[in-house]
């Protein structure tokens, strides 16, 4: 089963790189679809939905077997 986690291949906090492994793509394309949604939602919606994700995901060390 996948979980869905805070990717330790992080430039911040590991959202977008947690996404990416979970959606099995490039981190650098969610980080890229990522910035261009926020620069489009006049930046506040994206920052505020990145903090509620970092707090929400658990880190990889958290889940790990």
């Amino acid at each position: 089963m996948k979980k869905l986690y805070r990717s330790s291949n992080r430039i911040l906090a590991g959202v977008c790189g947690g996404i990416a492994e979970y959606f099995n793509v490039d981190s650098t394309l969610i980080r890229v679809i990522y910035a261009v949604l926020s620069i489009f939602s006049v930046g506040f919606p994206g920052l505020l939905l990145y903090i509620i994700l970092m707090i929400l995901m658990p880190n990889y060390d958290q889940i790990a077997d």
